[in-house]
């Protein structure tokens, strides 16, 4: 009884001590005050009855029979979908299995219908498969041009280097791979440099969701253990940003005794807001000293921060908590049980906005917010 007690009065302190701080004018510019919706999360989950044919194995594989998590979202002829992805269950643990992205379509946001069949995944036979075989395929972000083309980012896993990948459709079910985003900027010297989570600065322009260009050039933010910057002028070929040394610019790092003290990790795409560029991410709570006593150790929380319009890489103001915790049962077990809401799809519809997200690398759910 004593332990259970202890957990919900660090509960309770944790969504009191989330509360406090938004409340203050430094802070209406974020966007909080996301709901779950009742009796939908979550949204999808695995199925041990889904088989494709595997080009990599050679074989029928059930490729989404393990686990289904960290989903991207946008939308195509009016309705919201979800790509996400998924595991198959060829060995255990964290990192062992394969991933491969499912595509899913609902008319609401809330009910989906699954395509049936990955549509991104290793292949044995073409031009990506040194970087995706045999880990396949992770973690999609994406978002759309003013003429209909789908970019997505993805982490390509060989089980020895997660570099971030670029692909485009105009369907989103067939996608053309091209590889490293970062393949001509100075000579190649971070192609082969750990690399995932990117997203894409985008605005509304006639009620849609597209990539933005801010001062001629298209920008994303990228990374895991700090957010970078990089500027494209045509959405596959990326130039990071770099300091006098010539490393990778650092806009924001992990905070000792914050709930981004191990790390912070790109979100969905970053929105043009009126108040700068909104950026959504995921925080990592240290286990030690260094961690927020708040939060649990090593759980992911969901983090804002806002940067200038005028010069993206100048940040304007920061949560100092997450604006979202895992709270479900869902969302603190399964593969990851220290507890993940890992945000990656953003997208607006019906007049809401729908954050689709990965629930301790198990599961995928949504949560709502009305401006």
């Amino acid at each position: 009884m004593k332990r259970a007690c202890s957990f919900f009065v660090l509960a309770l302190t944790a969504v009191i001590m989330q509360a406090q701080p938004l409340a203050g004018k430094e802070y209406k510019w974020a966007w909080t005050g996301w709901n779950r919706p009742a009796d939908v999360n979550p949204v999808i989950a695995p199925l041990a009855e889904s088989e494709f044919w595997c080009p990599m194995q050679s074989k029928s594989m059930k490729w989404e029979e393990s686990d289904t998590f960290n989903p991207a979202a946008t939308v195509i002829n009016g309705k919201v979908v979800v790509l996400y992805r998924a595991e198959d269950n060829s060995a255990t643990g964290i990192g062992t299995r394969t991933s491969r992205i499912g595509y899913a379509s609902s008319d609401d946001g809330l009910h989906f219908v699954r395509h049936g069949a990955p549509v991104l995944f290793p292949d044995a036979s073409d031009a990506q498969a040194e970087h995706e075989c045999p880990g396949g395929c992770e973690d999609p972000r994406v978002c759309m041009t003013e003429d209909g083309l789908y970019v997505m980012m993805y982490t390509q896993w060989n089980r020895k280097l997660a570099r971030l990948g670029v692909a485009t459709s105009r369907d989103l079910v067939t996608w053309t791979k091209h590889g490293s985003p970062f393949s001509e900027a100075y000579g190649g010297k971070f192609v082969n440099l750990f690399s995932k989570s990117a997203s894409i600065v985008t605005t509304m322009k006639h009620g849609r969701q597209v990539a933005a260009k801010i001062k001629g050039r298209y920008w994303m933010y990228w990374g895991e253990q700090f957010v970078n910057v990089a500027t494209s002028e045509d959405l596959i070929h990326w130039t990071p940003m770099v300091d006098a040394k010539g490393d990778l610019l650092k806009v924001i790092e992990p905070r000792d005794g914050y709930f981004d003290s191990s790390l912070t990790e790109c979100g969905p795409p970053a929105i043009v807001t009126k108040d700068g560029i909104l950026l959504m991410y995921n925080g990592k709570n240290r286990a030690d000293n260094r961690g927020d006593k708040r939060y649990t150790p090593n759980s992911y929380c969901a983090g804002q921060v806002l940067f200038s319009k005028k010069d993206p890489t100048k940040v304007l103001g920061r949560l100092d908590v997450p604006f979202f915790i895992p709270e479900a049962d869902f969302e603190k077990s399964g593969q990851y049980p220290a507890g993940t809401v890992f945000i990656e799809g953003l997208v607006p519809h019906d007049g809401k906005w729908f954050l689709y997200y990965g629930c301790a690398d198990s599961r995928v759910s949504v949560a709502v917010y009305e401006p």
